[in-house]
């Protein structure tokens, strides 16, 4: 195949100037481990690369002689060529918004092995396009598409890159799908025939063979919530599909040893589960009621999978769960025996954990039918681009787990990674972020090794900014930048940090003191405005200082951080958080989204300034701060009603985003829930209840979220052919609500349902229910709007529209941070979800 691209060497050439700059370490959050568990495990001998059979003694930094380093891809996020050579459409083809030509990898694939050979990468772990090799899924194997994994390896194998070929990461063929997809238990023997079609053409190359990639992911978002492909939403064929691809992994094992493959395992996410209080202290006790959450979320996250391949059963307590959603009579006499097929290596996934709590009358997530009772919380923590909690050192309490619970189990890493906002420079991607990411959880994985985990490699996530999945092109997650438009690789900072992991076999013993600009002046003998001019590409510097600052830079591995840059960008890292009063009935979500949105946006490197709009003074003020830029953007919070703040800060011209629809239209982008969808669905509740007297309690209706609540509610009805009957409240209080409600109940005929426009009206309503003798739910259905902490707590318990608080804060930071960057300024509209609790 044709070349289509220079390598490592000649990127560094085009960027750099003939410069390598090396990037030093930072330190991110690190939590002390601890946490239990024991059984046996599977066989276990990892020798694609050659490794000791124990783990031999090491000095602070290094990791164990012919320890394994690489990075992991998958075929759809990187492939491209969706109908070249015919392939057939996977069932992402038609579900993902983005076209699917990726990192056209299937081209471009001996510049990508390139790059990994330059990098000092010892391992590949890619994954084979089930519908590049079976374009109906079963059949005759498509010799086109097998050809290209032909070529691959033998570039990999040039290359002297080691390969872990996975067999499924998610593209089903859309044709399997036609017949049944995963919830048919014939899918899973197409996949042992696709597995062993694919070792006869490539078993001589590959020594290393993991069958699934992820199946909790692919079952229970791909058919239990619908957000991944297909988009199926159904709790019985999310079930199906998890034991019908551990079914599948099971025959596949068996068909690859048949076949004479000499390793197999399988790849899984897991991520330890634990309640708010035991991020920071892993060894918390816990009430009976969190502890049982904990457990269980732990049996359908993690042990759903594990028990059945290394133990040969479901744990006991998930049954119950599987039959009440699926039935059992998909789990047939034997697939435990198959599933459970001995392993030479498991794949761990790690990337953030699971933090949950025991909250009554909490409806189940669709994510995680059974989960009634459960919260998933949000905690204030550093976190990627993607919202992720960035928890390290919860890799060494998994990895510690899993080795104690399997002893004989040999283990790698096959995933972690992150996502964090790259900024290209004219002298690089200096993404510090990802660096500290990577090393704080290679240092979390060293603990885990010295304390006996049986680990023998770590892959990153990922070598290329690529598809990511639904999510399409916005998330960068690669050591290396690609340009979509053009192509174009450029590796970032991370991948040269990474080679230089990868040449010393470790870590450096102690973080290094991050080289400043004074040190790069001093060294230099020019000014700190000179060397932050040179840094930022500016061209206003003769070449012979230009030569010198950059040899010093490369002499002492400086990377030039936000603050450097900002004395040519005129940045000044900090972002204001604007309050607005009153905001009526805001409090709560008030003070959650400062909690999160500052921590957010902390997490990114910013410094927040906390100011509040509550006179025409306060107003003046602001927006003369805003003026003089001694903030780079603004977060506000207006208020309920009409306000001119957020006019007047977007004429400053810096970056403004808000909280909430504006009373006055704008062009200020917002972050909103549906309100009017939301509304919309509480009132088509009550319809499928076999309600026709829905009487609906106002809020103020110069506001915002009031207007819109209505326009849903009246459009539910209109659709069903019902007239709408109000009461308005003089303002958000559950007097007012009861005192609203009792005159839409002296109608006759009385309502049968009443949806209020807030939670703190519908309690008023179900107190004034109460005074008039009337039954909640059987004589009146009363369903309200927000979920506050009291929703779940009044008798009955409310039926409500819950807003998602935190959802709406990672919005807010992603937006200004996208703002800040020249990014989109599109508005940011969130469902609302309906929380079915016994007042409706």
């Amino acid at each position: 195949m044709a070349d289509h691209g220079v390598g490592l060497a000649g990127v560094v050439d085009e960027c750099r100037d003939d410069v390598t700059i090396e990037p030093v370490q930072f330190h991110a959050l690190c939590i002390p481990p601890g946490q239990a568990g024991a059984r046996r495990g599977a066989r276990g001998r990892l020798g694609a690369v050659p490794i000791s059979e124990g783990i031999r003694k090491m000095s602070t930094a290094s990791f164990p002689e012919g320890f394994v380093w690489g990075v992991s891809t998958s075929a759809f996020q990187i492939e491209g060529a969706t109908s070249s050579d015919g392939r057939g459409p996977s069932i992402w083809d038609g579900f993902s918004a983005d076209r699917a030509e990726a990192c056209d990898h299937y081209h471009r694939y001996p510049e990508d092995v390139r790059l990994m050979k330059d990098l000092g990468m010892a391992a590949y772990r890619f994954s084979v396009s089930w519908a590049r090799v079976f374009p109906d899924g079963h059949g005759k194997p498509n010799a086109a598409g097998l050809d290209f994994y032909d070529r691959l390896l033998d570039e990999l194998a040039g290359a002297g890159i080691t390969p872990y070929a996975t067999l499924y990461h998610w593209d089903l063929p859309q044709a399997l799908e036609d017949r049944g997809g995963w919830p048919s238990r014939d899918t899973a023997h197409h996949f042992a025939d696709y597995a062993a079609a694919v070792h006869d053409r490539l078993g001589d190359r590959v020594d290393t063979w993991f069958t699934l990639n992820e199946p909790w992911v692919a079952a229970f978002l791909g058919y239990g919530s619908g957000v991944h492909a297909p988009g199926r939403k159904s709790a019985g064929d999310a079930f199906r599909s998890a034991h019908h691809m551990l079914l599948a992994h099971g025959l596949s094992v068996q068909a690859l040893r048949s076949a004479g493959a000499a390793k197999v395992g399988a790849v899984l996410n897991i991520s330890p589960v634990m309640t708010p209080a035991q991020v920071s202290d892993f060894d918390r006790p816990l009430s009976e009621e969190d502890a049982e959450a904990v457990a269980r979320i732990d049996a359908l996250a993690n042990r759903q999978f594990l028990e059945p391949m290394l133990r040969g059963a479901y744990p006991a307590e998930l049954l119950p769960l599987i039959e009440r959603h699926g039935g059992l009579d998909h789990i047939q006499d034997g697939d435990l025996d198959v599933i459970a097929q001995p392993l030479d290596l498991l794949g761990v996934n790690y990337y953030t954990p699971l933090v949950v709590q025991a909250q009554p009358s909490e409806p189940a997530d669709l994510t995680w039918p059974g989960s009634e009772g459960i919260l998933f919380c949000t905690i204030p923590t550093a976190v990627t681009a993607m919202g992720w909690p960035i928890v390290p050192n919860c890799l060494s309490l998994l990895l510690g787990r899993i080795s104690r619970e399997y002893p004989d189990l040999d283990l790698m890493v096959t995933e972690n990674g992150a996502d964090f906002v790259d900024v290209v420079t004219g002298d690089g991607i200096h993404d510090v972020d990802r660096i500290s990411f990577v090393e704080e959880h290679l240092r979390a994985l060293r603990t885990a090794i010295e304390n006996g985990a049986r680990v023998r490699g770590y892959l990153v996530w990922t070598l290329l900014d690529n598809l990511e999945w639904a999510d399409g092109y916005q998330r960068k997650f690669g050591l290396v930048h690609v340009d979509f438009a053009t192509q174009r690789r450029r590796p970032k900072d991370s991948a040269f940090w990474y080679r230089d992991v990868i040449r010393r076999n470790g870590l450096t013993e102690t973080r290094p003191k991050r080289p400043t600009l004074e040190t790069v002046a001093a060294r230099t003998g020019v000014s700190r405005a000179t060397v932050s001019r040179v840094v930022n590409g500016e061209s206003s510097v003769s070449p012979e200082v230009r030569a010198a600052v950059m040899r010093a830079v490369n002499e002492l591995g400086y990377v030039p951080n936000l603050a450097a840059r900002s004395l040519v960008t005129r940045r000044t890292n900090a972002i204001a958080l604007v309050l607005s009063v009153p905001r009526q009935g805001g409090d709560t979500l008030t003070a959650a989204v400062v909690q999160y949105v500052t921590s957010l946006l902390e997490g990114a490197g910013k410094q927040i300034t906390l100011m509040l709009a509550d006179t025409a003074e306060s107003h003046r003020r602001i927006v003369a701060h805003v003026e003089a830029r001694l903030v780079d953007g603004v977060v506000l919070l207006p208020p309920d009603r009409a306000d001119t703040l957020a006019e007047r800060l977007s004429r400053t011209g810096a970056p403004v985003v808000l909280l909430g629809k504006p009373a006055i239209a704008s062009l200020v982008p917002y972050v909103d829930v549906d309100n009017a969808g939301g509304a919309s669905a509480a009132t088509e509740h009550l319809l499928s209840r076999g309600r026709r007297r829905i009487g609906m309690v106002c809020g103020p209706t110069d506001l915002v979220t009031v207007q819109d609540r209505l326009a849903g509610h009246r459009a539910a009805l209109q659709r069903a052919g019902l007239r709408p009957h109000l009461a308005l409240a003089d303002d958000l209080s559950r007097a007012s609500g009861a005192s609203a409600a009792r005159r839409l109940l002296a109608d006759d005929p009385s309502p049968d349902a009443v949806f209020a426009a807030t939670d703190q009206l519908a309690i008023g309503v179900l107190q004034a229910a109460r005074e008039l003798g009337k039954r909640v739910p059987s004589d009146l259905a009363v369903v309200g709007f927000d979920d506050v902490d009291a929703a779940s707590a009044t008798t009955p318990a409310l039926t409500t529209v819950r807003v998602p608080v935190a959802d709406q804060a990672l919005a807010l930071a992603r937006l200004l941070l996208s703002r800040l960057e020249g990014g989109h300024t599109t508005s940011v509209v969130l469902p609302a979800r309906l929380v079915i609790r016994e007042s409706s």
